[in-house]
């Protein structure tokens, strides 16, 4: 496979990554929605150190998510407002779509507004279907995790944890404790708090926590997150958003 040069460029950001042993080549693999024998030769000491050349016609293999473009616009054209972690979803499991969850996620945003106009849902009506979204009771709500220290050091736990989930529109809490902030625990407080709650929210936003993300980046870039809880997102119908990294 020859890469374009903008998907060389891509690609290459992860040398560093791979030669720390920070990431491996089945995970770069899978960040790109490249094939692993593509990955090695890119990333490989031995590989090409300037971008490679377009072949004649000017055309390049279509990246994955391009591939899958037309299904995507197939299932929004069935529900304009679908949500992107369950299109991904269905992607994965009756598709066998590789690519990462904030690919997905960004080509919805632009085919969206597109899909709206062919099926004659002006701008305006769009932004004011997300804005009924937003206000609906329950749409949308907040986590976090909170560190309670050794508050019951003395009875031999070592450190404890919380949970909180709030409900953005009412502000409704909910608080569970913890002795663990591993992906298990992070998924059964979840359920908790959907039980607390009598339903799941739309969308759930986060604060760049490890649980959701896989590493941090710098601020404007795509933020990946752990396929397992995209697929938990996408089992419970629920958006992710991640809160933007800083910039100073």
């Amino acid at each position: 496979m020859v890469l374009d040069p903008q998907r060389w460029l891509e690609l290459r950001r992860f040398r560093g990554l791979l030669e720390s042993g920070a990431m491996s080549l089945s995970e770069i693999a899978r960040e790109t929605g490249l094939d692993r024998k593509t990955v090695r030769k890119y990333l490989s000491a031995s590989g090409p150190v300037t971008p490679p050349r377009r072949s004649p016609s000017g055309r390049s293999r279509a990246r994955v998510i391009d591939e899958f473009g037309p299904l995507i616009d197939s299932m929004l054209r069935a529900e304009v407002l679908m949500k992107a972690a369950v299109i991904h979803e269905r992607l994965a499991q009756e598709y066998g779509f590789t690519g990462n969850y904030q690919r997905v996620k960004l080509y919805v945003q632009t085919a969206r507004p597109r899909i709206a106009e062919e099926l004659g849902i002006t701008p305006k009506e769009l932004a004011g279907m997300h804005r009924r979204f937003e206000v609906i009771p329950g749409a949308q709500a907040q986590v976090d995790w909170g560190d309670e220290g050794k508050i019951l050091a003395h009875m031999g736990i070592p450190k404890v944890y919380s949970f909180h989930m709030t409900l953005s529109y009412s502000r409704d809490p909910f608080c569970c404790f913890t002795t663990s902030q591993d992906l298990q625990t992070f998924f059964d407080c979840h359920r908790r708090a959907f039980a607390h709650f009598g339903g799941v929210p739309m969308t759930i936003v986060y604060d760049r926590t490890k649980t959701v993300v896989r590493r941090h980046v710098a601020p404007g870039e795509a933020v990946p997150l752990h396929p397992e809880a995209v697929g938990f997102a996408g089992h419970y119908d629920f958006d992710i958003d991640v809160l933007a990294a800083y910039r100073p």
